[in-house]
């Protein structure tokens, strides 16, 4: 049974998200504070994340990039009022892996927790796959992360999964939908950018830092592949 963190000031609501995550199935324990929420993901080591933004004391930005700095891979979902283009877009670039605009439907919840919680056992099980290596970037499945020129990217796990879904296409261009139904489970929205923004994580940790090829390409319209390109 998959172990679900809420993390939500608002009782009414959070009882209602775990009342109904138990019944889809899920381990549900909830807590009211960014600063008790952030200990119990360091801790306990929770599944999945459900997470308000807005929280007394340290708030719900605070709380993702305190767990992403600190290495905490658990898949964050944000649930929240804040529903611009603008929130949604930062949330994701400073770690949150899904953002859920309330109000929300509980079946819609439950299936974005069902299938994070897939998504971080497969974090750490992708032992299966075979190590990629495309010139100077090393894909290492059993460690989850990548290497360029011998040196960790410092991927999270969502990174790691989309770089790895590239490379297995090596040459090939996948669209935002393909991406977003192999990496998130979920299909496309209106204006949905939330692989364009881990693109954008990946160009930072991967392009930038690597000597002589660039990797991940636009194909304006279409999508992204991942291809060996030397740098001018």
């Amino acid at each position: 049974m998959a172990k679900v963190l809420i993390i939500e000031d608002d009782e009414v609501i959070a009882r209602g998200m775990a009342r109904h995550l138990e019944a889809a199935g899920f381990d549900a324990v909830g807590v009211a504070n960014g600063e008790t929420g952030l200990a119990r993901l360091r801790y306990e080591q929770p599944d999945v994340c459900v997470l308000d933004l807005m929280l007394p004391g340290m708030d719900g930005w605070r709380v993702i990039e305190k767990a992403r700095e600190e290495g905490i891979g658990t898949p964050i979902i944000v649930v929240s009022a804040r529903g611009t283009e603008h929130d949604r877009v930062h949330a994701l670039e400073i770690g949150a892996d899904d953002y859920l605009v309330k109000p929300f439907s509980m079946k819609e919840l439950a299936a974005r927790v069902r299938v994070a919680a897939r998504r971080g056992v497969a974090a750490t099980e992708p032992r299966r796959g075979d190590a990629i290596e495309i010139e100077e970037l090393r894909l290492d499945p059993n460690n989850v992360q990548a290497y360029v020129d011998g040196v960790s990217a410092e991927l999270t796990p969502t990174e790691f999964r989309l770089l790895y879904t590239l490379a297995r296409e090596q040459g090939r261009v996948l669209t935002r939908d393909e991406l977003l139904q192999r990496v998130w489970g979920r299909r496309a929205t209106h204006r949905d950018r939330t692989v364009d923004v881990f693109v954008r994580k990946l160009r930072e940790k991967v392009d930038r830092r690597s000597p002589r090829h660039a990797f991940i390409h636009t194909r304006y319209g279409v999508g992204y592949k991942l291809e060996a390109i030397p740098k001018r």
